[in-house]
């Protein structure tokens, strides 16, 4: 019996021990994609004990998800509203932490967008334009917004069609089932993207700012790997990543 507690007091040392490898699951805003990639790596290598799970979406479901309790451990949202909302109701821990600030850009696989501005959207060669859902996308809620601000919004309507989050807008664009379309600059910044043509960045006054934030989830408030991505996300190493990605550190509307 005493071989037996001394086997189970070392097992429950073991256990709790803070250098056994723990995986933060981690739901992001799709604008986030080509970000991530890089950033993944760089926390596991300095945080060698931790791991990260990634899913991508579309910030409103996301939410929706973790309101209906999915076991995400931290919500990096296109929308700070979002985490806020969820801290509200208790589904998340304060604090809510802004990281960046989003861009919209107009991109098109087929024609060089660099030489169009909203107002060519009503061209009647465009037949298809791509944007994400307003109703659950902060991209989608702010091309909507800058069409309306430039006039064109009812001109356009009737030609739009809607990505399920930014990542799913941009390949429909690319596919040129949409000819052209309103995406994320840190989307159209990637190499695989602007290869195949480029952006027409839209003034930041014709729409709300896309302020964006993350906040640890009720699930990982006990878990050391999402406290690590919350440090991790301050440092000067991982915005610089942001900002090569085309996300501002602030409102200015400059990357």
């Amino acid at each position: 019996m005493l071989i037996i507690k001394l086997v189970l007091t070392v097992l429950a040392l073991t256990l709790a021990s803070p250098g056994l490898t723990e995986t933060a699951r981690v739901a992001a805003a799709s604008d986030l994609r080509f970000a991530f990639d890089e950033l993944q790596p760089i926390f596991e290598k300095i945080h060698p004990p931790h791991r990260l799970e990634l899913i991508m979406g579309s910030s409103g479901k996301l939410m929706q998800q973790i309101e209906n309790g999915a076991p995400f451990d931290v919500f990096f949202s296109a929308d700070v509203n979002f985490p806020r909302a969820l801290v509200a109701s208790g589904k998340a821990v304060a604090p809510v932490t802004t990281y960046a600030f989003g861009r919209i850009v107009l991109w098109s696989a087929k024609v060089d967008a660099s030489r169009l501005t909203l107002a060519s959207l009503t061209q009647p060669e465009f037949r298809r334009i791509a944007i994400a859902a307003p109703e659950h996308a902060p991209y989608g809620a702010r091309a909507r917004e800058a069409l309306q601000h430039s006039g064109v919004w009812h001109q356009v309507q009737p030609k739009l069609v809607f990505g399920e989050n930014i990542s799913h807008t941009a390949q429909l664009i690319d596919s040129q089932a949409a000819e052209v379309g309103i995406i994320a600059l840190s989307l159209a910044m990637n190499d695989g993207l602007k290869a195949k043509g480029g952006y027409f960045l839209i003034p930041a006054n014709t729409h709300q700012p896309l302020e964006q934030a993350f906040a640890v989830t009720r699930y990982g408030r006990n878990n050391p790997a999402a406290q690590a991505v919350a440090r991790f996300m301050s440092t000067p190493q991982a915005r610089g990543v942001l900002q090569r990605h085309g996300f501002s550190m602030s409102d200015e509307g400059k990357p």
